[in-house]
Parts: structure tokens; sequence; C-alpha cells
């Protein structure tokens, strides 16, 4: 986890005006009102796992309020998960008020109004997990927010514990692994979810849940292969072509596109890599499985809105044969 900011680098009077401004930004738009700004203080760390973002920091007592105005601008993409590390936070959302207590969590609907009041040495990680991923394990999320999710059990006890190891090895985790860590994180907070909420897991929920771990399973291990497609991930899985695209669909994907998608964030991540700026950028994508340079350098494009030199220079600064493709 990166150290994002902290008031200890800041002038007292202008602490709380600062925290404020990142915190707006980095976490979610918002009013707040410190109890008292003289004593101010307030520190946020970020990290990243596959598609999840991670938030984690420290304050003293304040007030924060999402009002309706910021909750018109939000992202609909996506629902903040809250794990308290320390500390207390109360939270009232959708007529719900939850107080969370050190391993206690909850989630929040940032396209909902909410109010948040945090108490003396209060630690808070925000997981921020794609909306249509969660809704396809568990439902509407308006039906889980403001909910205690206390880790009492096994199941909300492994899932508490889980979380509160990810800040310290977010960052160490090679990218091969990230989207595999990323389905089980998804995975075992809607395990979590259904339980405080009292529902079973549906059969075939399940079912498609076991389909697309087996898929990405399949696509992982020959990620490599040029002459991977579909057909030959869905037999490796052991399902059918059309079963394993209708369990991907769910969560807005595809073999292919699963594929390319992988096959692109792993080329990204050589480009970026100083250590592999010796390499040529037509090695790295061979390697990968894209065999036409000019396909890869317009999905490269689309993907991440620079040419695959362009990014690599944006990233290390190389120049010259180093940028040949």
């Amino acid at each position: 986890m990166q150290l994002i900011f902290s008031t200890a680098d800041v002038h007292q009077r202008d602490r709380f005006d600062f925290w404020h401004s990142v915190a707006r930004k980095i976490v979610i738009d918002h009013d707040s009102r410190p109890a008292r700004r003289d004593t101010f203080n307030a520190a946020l760390r970020a990290g990243r796992v596959g598609g999840i973002e991670l938030i984690e920091f420290s304050n003293a007592p304040m007030n924060v309020v999402h009002t309706l105005s910021h909750a018109r601008q939000a992202p609909d993409d996506e629902i903040l998960l809250c794990r308290q590390s320390s500390g207390q936070l109360v939270l009232e959302q959708a007529g719900r008020m939850v107080s969370l207590a050190a391993g206690e969590m909850t989630v929040l609907d940032p396209r909902l109004p909410y109010t948040g009041d945090f108490c003396s040495n209060s630690e808070l990680l925000v997981v921020k997990v794609p909306r249509r991923q969660i809704e396809a394990r568990v439902g509407p999320v308006r039906e889980i927010v403001a909910r205690p999710i206390q880790p009492a059990d096994s199941v909300t006890g492994l899932a508490s514990a889980f979380l509160s190891m990810l800040p310290a090895y977010a960052e160490g985790l090679p990218s091969e692994a990230r989207e595999t860590i990323e389905i089980q994180v998804l995975d075992l907070v809607s395990l979590a979810l259904r339980r405080t909420m009292g529902t079973q897991t549906p059969p075939e929920s399940l079912a498609r849940s076991v389909v697309r771990m087996s898929v990405i399973s399949a696509i992982e291990a020959r990620l490599h292969d040029p002459r991977l497609d579909p057909a030959s991930v869905a037999a490796a899985a052991g399902i059918s072509l059309r079963y394993a695209n209708c369990a991907l669909a769910d969560i807005g994907t595809s073999i292919l596109r699963s594929i390319q998608e992988r096959r692109l964030a792993r080329c990204r991540s050589a480009l970026a890599d100083p250590a592999q700026a010796h390499r040529r950028i037509s090695e790295i994508a061979y390697s990968w499985g894209f065999n036409d340079m000019t396909h890869f350098g317009r999905k490269f494009k689309e993907a991440f809105g620079l040419l695959p030199s362009e990014f690599r220079s944006s990233q290390t600064g190389a120049t010259g044969a180093e940028q040949k493709m």
C-alpha cells in the first residue's frame, strides 16, 4: 500500500482542508467536518488487487456527509465495502444505521446518500468492488447497505480476517495472482453477505461461480499460447462453450474478451517494468500470445489510450531501440 497523504507533513492550520481535498478524490466525494481542527490528524494509503481498489485510512474524530448531490455524480460501477480496523464508526444509509467496531464490516452504495461519524483512533479499510460482480452474487445492493457484518462465525470471520491481510500483501502480489485473488475476495465477501442476510447460496449462482473460476483458471494456464481460443478454454474447464460464456456474461465479459484483457494487462505490466526495458515490444506481445503486432497495437490503445511504445515511454522513459516493435 502506497502512502498517499499524511497530515504529519502539513502545517497544523491546513491539515484538515488538505485531508478533505485528498479524501474527496481518492475515497469518495463528500462534505466533512472535524471535531477539532487544531488537533486533527489523518493518513491515507492506497493499493489495488486486480479490479479491486483498497484504501486504508486513519483519522481523528469527524463527521462526513455524502449528499444527494454527491450521490448523483458518483460512479455507478462500484460499491464500498467498509471494514473497521480499530476505533468505532457509525454509518447511516437507506434508513438503516450501523455501528462498526474493530473487525466488523458493512456495505455502502455511492449512488445513495449516507452519513458517517468517526470516533477517536478510527482506522478503516475501504474496498471498492465492482457493482455488477457483487450483484450477480447477492442481488440488488440496496438490500444489503448499512447492515452489520460481524465476524461471529467461521464464514464472516474468515472474510474479515482475509480483508485485513490484503493491504499488507497487495503491492507484492505477482500480476498473474491478482485476478485469482480478486475472484476469491468477491466470492468470500458474497458468502459473508448472504450469511448476514440469512439467505442460502442459490445453487445456480454457486454453480456459475464455480464455472467462472474454472474458466479463468483454464485461461491463465495457457495465456501465453497463441492457439488459445474459447473452444479450447471451455474444453479444458470441462463445460460447453455456450454455458461458459453464459456464466461469464453474468459479470459482463466472455471467454474471448477475458483472454484479450488478461493478455493486454500482462503486456502493460511488462512495458511498465524497468527491469524489462531491454525487451522489444514485439517480444513481450508474442510472449503473451499475440501474433499480429498491428492488432496488438490497436487493441492496446483501445484499452489504455496509448500505443504500446507511447505507454512504455510514459512509464520508463525508454527511447530508441527499446521502443522498436
